[in-house]
């Protein structure tokens, strides 16, 4: 078979080889413009790309399993638990949350003072500053909505800290024997 290549079949090379040599990155080639090398670097990522799923990013809202507390309502169920209790502002209730979590449900003011304007804002709590005639600590109570409010998350956010203590529970006992 001719190569095109006089004398190549004479001293024994194959066609293959040729084509395999051709393909070797040690192998010199003539040069390509930039724009064909790019499209060919980015066609060879993504093709090693795909097959692979990427992995997930972490929140910003943090680990997992504090972002399951968060999306099942936890939150605004710990914050109207506590505002019933009495009136209490935004730095308290964060060190509340964290104390009674053992720190780990951590709530940044991020967190919280959004979630206190929203829950104003429906009407669940009433909030009202310390000192009215200068900012200062806004004291939040509890409104009858918001006991009702509270009343239906304290039903609905059972079972899933009930699952929660069980699958801890597991773990320890899977990991420590006991």
């Amino acid at each position: 078979m001719p190569t095109g290549i006089p004398g190549l079949s004479e001293v024994g090379v194959s066609p293959g080889w040729l084509l395999r040599s051709c393909q070797d990155p040690g192998v010199a080639r003539p040069r390509k413009s930039r724009t064909e090398a790019t499209r060919e670097a980015v066609k060879r990522t993504t093709e090693l790309a795909e097959p692979r799923e990427a992995a997930p990013r972490p929140s910003s809202a943090g680990d997992p399993f504090t972002t399951g507390l968060r999306r099942r309502e936890v939150l605004p169920l710990l914050v109207l638990h506590y505002i019933r209790e009495g009136p209490s502002y935004g730095n308290q209730l964060m060190e509340r949350i964290s104390d009674a979590t053992a720190g780990v449900l951590s709530v940044n003011p991020n967190t919280m003072y959004p979630l206190l304007r929203q829950l104003e804002a429906r009407g669940l709590i009433a909030g009202q500053w310390e000192h009215p005639e200068r900012r200062s600590r806004r004291y939040y109570s509890i409104t009858d909505d918001g006991r009702e409010e509270y009343e239906r998350l304290h039903e609905e956010v059972r079972p899933f800290l009930d699952s929660l203590a069980r699958s801890i529970q597991e773990i320890v006992r899977e990991v420590y024997g006991r």
